[in-house]
Parts: structure tokens; C-alpha cells; sequence
């Protein structure tokens, strides 16, 4: 096998949650697809997840869009059992779906139950998603599953960015983004002896039109001189989805233009 051919997903089926997202769904599920994998988007709307479908499609990829709900465990049951169902495996799962309705306001406006409401979105959608596609690995003997974290669940915020704007970090993302890449490494050290490998991306600033000032003082504080762009994450995805990683498990790959090494 060359090196170029340890970079195919040719034969593999990889689910992608929240993957026909304008923000790094889509560039995720393009990735997949292009590589060569099967590639299931879903979410909430299943209607924004058949036209992605339908528009890939006519690109020459296989993909397929389906629906669940983050907030009930049921409803991820019920997706992992059609793509069995369906498609018969799981060899990548990416977890990009985040509960956003749970992650408002600031820490002295937030109350427990905004963060009972985060924590039953983004760990307890999260547990359900690897706990199922773990059981379909296992039995297979190898999978992948990737976490899409963020730089602050590594590194806190810098208020200074947001100084002057309107836009306010709620802490919950911190919270759960970091427990993400700890549980992560959990997953790995439990189930590398059965063929199954497990890691994280945490990605820095998306630019994502946010206000000017913002913008600025985030492309100067980063080494790489801008915020990420849609394609950015692509790589790094395909990668670990692949054989090109095939040693690589329990790790948190960070694609953050440099902005943790500071």
C-alpha cells in the first residue's frame, strides 16, 4: 500500500453528526466523501440533510441524509440502527452535532439548569453516539471515532477579544468541550486492543462574519495570521479517518492556526 492509498475511505461507512452544517458539517462530510467513504449526515433537519445528500450526489459522492435529536437517546438509537440496518457497518463516526440552545449567556446569567441542559445535550448525546458505534466496532475489530472539540476545551478565552462587541463565550462550551477530549482519551485507552481508535480535533476561531474588531484581534493573536477557514478542518479529518493514522489513538489534534501554542 503507498502512502497516497493509506488516505482512502474507499469501502467505509462513516456518520457524521450535524454533518450538512454551515460550519464544519459540510466541510467534514465533503472531506469524507471526496476521500473516497459512504458518508450518512444527520440531524435535527432532515430536510437540510437530503438536499446536502442530493447536491453531493451530484458530485459523484455517496452520500445519504437522516435525522435524529442530540437531546434524546432514543432518537440516537434509532439512527444507529437504521445506518446498521442500511448500510450494515460503521467504520468512522464524527461527533460534530452540539446542543447550542444549551450554551447562552454569560457565567453570571447562567443558572444550573442551563448547565443540567448542556451537559444532557453534549455528554449525554455524545456517551450514546461512542457507546453504540463501540459496540458496532467491536464486533467488526476497528473503527474510528473522532470528537470535535475546541481550543477552549484546552485553553480558556481571551476577554480581551470580546471587548467592545456583543458576543459573550458561555462557560458551558469550556465545560464540555473539555470533558470531550478527557472522555476521548478514555475511549481510547478501553478499546485500542479491539481495533478501535479514538481522537480529537479542537479547532480554533471559525470566522463566521462575527463583528470587525473581534475578527482583528483574533487574526493578530494567531500565529497563522487568520481565523480558520472552511476548508481547514478537512485534512486533519480525513486522516484520522483513515489508515494514515492507523498508530494514532488518544490524541487531541489541535488545528488552530497556532493560537494555543502562545
Amino acid at each position: 500500500m503507498g502512502v497516497l492509498d493509506r488516505f482512502s475511505l474507499k469501502g467505509r461507512i462513516a456518520l457524521v453528526t450535524a454533518g450538512a452544517g454551515p460550519l464544519f458539517g459540510r466541510s467534514i462530510s465533503t472531506a469524507l466523501a471526496e476521500a473516497g467513504a459512504t458518508v450518512i449526515t444527520a440531524s435535527r433537519s432532515i430536510e437540510s440533510n437530503e438536499v446536502f445528500a442530493a447536491e453531493m450526489r451530484q458530485q459523484g459522492c455517496d452520500v445519504h441524509g437522516l435525522s435524529f435529536d442530540l437531546e434524546n437517546l432514543d432518537s440516537i438509537d434509532a439512527l444507529h440502527d437504521e445506518v446498521a440496518s442500511r448500510f450494515g457497518r460503521i467504520d468512522v463516526l464524527v461527533n460534530s452535532a452540539l446542543a447550542r440552545d444549551g450554551h447562552v449567556g454569560a457565567f453570571e446569567d447562567q443558572t444550573p439548569d442551563t448547565w443540567a441542559h448542556a451537559a444532557h445535550g453534549d455528554f449525554a448525546g455524545l456517551f450514546r453516539h461512542c457507546q453504540r458505534a463501540v459496540a458496532a466496532m467491536k464486533t467488526q475489530g476497528r473503527g474510528s471515532i473522532i470528537n470535535i472539540a475546541s481550543i477552549y476545551g484546552v485553553v480558556s478565552n481571551d476577554p480581551a477579544l470580546y471587548a467592545g462587541t456583543e458576543m459573550v463565550q458561555p462557560p458551558t462550551y469550556n465545560f464540555v468541550k473539555a470533558g470531550m477530549i478527557n472522555f476521548t482519551r478514555y475511549l481510547a485507552c478501553y478499546y485500542g486492543k479491539q481495533g478501535i481508535r479514538a481522537n480529537c480535533i479542537s479547532p480554533g476561531g471559525y470566522f463566521n462574519r462575527q463583528p470587525e474588531k473581534f475578527v482583528e484581534r483574533y487574526s493578530v493573536r494567531v500565529p497563522l495570521g487568520r481565523m480558520m477557514g472552511h476548508d481547514d478542518l478537512q485534512g486533519a479529518v480525513v486522516f484520522l479517518a483513515s489508515d494514515a493514522s492507523a498508530y494514532v489513538t488518544g490524541a487531541n489534534l489541535l488545528v488552530d492556526g497556532g493560537w494555543t501554542c502562545l
